[in-house]
């Protein structure tokens, strides 16, 4: 599906009805991973609506010449949002840098957002991210791009990286992403925390933005569960789904309780 977002035409998947889930991708990705990694966490809950879009310069979502920062990205996601969900309460699930620009959305719309859910979120301030080492496997299957994303390195996590992962990289406008990543932080709000159910999941081998800042979020939220999960890389939405579907499962149970 499409739908044009002002001078952008944005790429998008839906499962499913009821109350809108807005999951957001990773850089240098599109849809399918995410798609891939948390339909199963669903498998099974009615009443959502799981909405996947392609992140600007990802995907089959062309980034126009005039999106040339992360804050233009935000305000094309908080634009999508009022499209497709409108005023209604819905969740925000991210990933990465979908992570980051989840964070900002729900400080900017917070009665908007019913629950947030970040996972290796990419964050300001990065500390003591630890080199690459891959935990199983011989780490001599698959690209360059597999052997330094994944710390689990069998057939079926190269099955999984072949499927969903490798086909998004033609897709990628490189020249879009590397405007964007020119001023690729946020500026600064100065809104309250967000106060709604929160979950914070890191991969303790997570080589691309580490477990440490994530760490720090738990003072942030008022009302956030933190998990740093043990034998799991920035891959971690595919090394531990079942670990990802029981904390994702716990807060979708919070989230119900807050009405």
């Amino acid at each position: 599906m499409e739908i044009r977002v002002g001078q952008m035409v944005v790429h998008y998947v839906a499962h499913g009805t009821g109350r809108p889930v807005l999951v957001l991708h990773g850089a240098g990705v599109d849809h399918r991973e995410a798609e891939a990694c948390f339909e199963p966490v669903f498998d099974g809950v009615a009443g959502l609506r799981r909405i996947y879009p392609d992140l600007p310069g990802m995907g089959r979502t062309i980034a126009p010449e005039t999106l040339r920062s992360a804050d233009d990205v935000l305000d094309t996601l908080l634009e999508f949002a009022d499209e497709v969900v409108g005023g209604t309460g819905h969740l925000l699930i991210g990933h990465s840098a979908g992570a980051y620009y989840a964070q900002a959305m729900a400080a900017r719309r917070p009665a908007q957002v019913a629950g947030l859910a970040l996972v290796c979120p990419l964050l300001p301030g990065l500390r003591d991210v630890p080199a690459h080492r891959v935990i199983a496997g011989s780490g001599e299957i698959g690209d360059d791009v597999f052997r330094s994303y994944f710390v689990i390195q069998t057939p079926g996590m190269l099955e999984r990286y072949e499927s969903y992962v490798a086909p998004a990289a033609a897709l990628v406008d490189r020249a879009a992403l590397e405007r964007i990543s020119e001023r690729w932080a946020l500026t600064p709000d100065h809104a309250p925390a967000y106060a709604g159910p929160t979950v914070v999941v890191a991969g303790r081998l997570d080589s691309t933005v580490g477990y440490a800042a994530a760490t720090d979020l738990i003072h942030h939220y008022p009302h956030a569960s933190l998990a740093v999960v043990d034998d799991a890389g920035h891959a971690l939405p595919h090394e531990q789904p079942d670990l990802l579907r029981a904390l994702l499962t716990e807060w979708l149970a919070r989230v119900e309780r807050s009405g």
